[in-house]
């Protein structure tokens, strides 16, 4: 029982990870980086771009999945 709910909790820690990294690039791609770095400096943007792309979409991902958590843990109150 224990062993499936951390499977679970695993997965879905995975995927909300991933969801919202994606979407976060998507719409990071939307915008237009190009007069923020040098012309000869494609590498370090794109790398940049991730970079910030992991960093907004992990931590969206933490706060869904610890609103998630806290959900859960209401039927405890009443």
């Amino acid at each position: 029982m224990l062993e499936q709910t951390l499977l679970q909790d695993s997965l879905i820690g995975m995927f909300s990870h991933l969801f919202f990294i994606a979407i976060t690039w998507q719409v990071l791609q939307s915008l237009n980086f190009d007069q923020l770095f040098r012309g000869n400096k494609v590498l370090e943007a794109r790398v940049l771009i991730i970079f910030i792309t992991i960093a907004i979409g992990s931590t969206v991902s933490n706060f869904f999945l610890d609103f998630l958590s806290w959900a859960q843990q209401l039927v405890y109150i009443f």
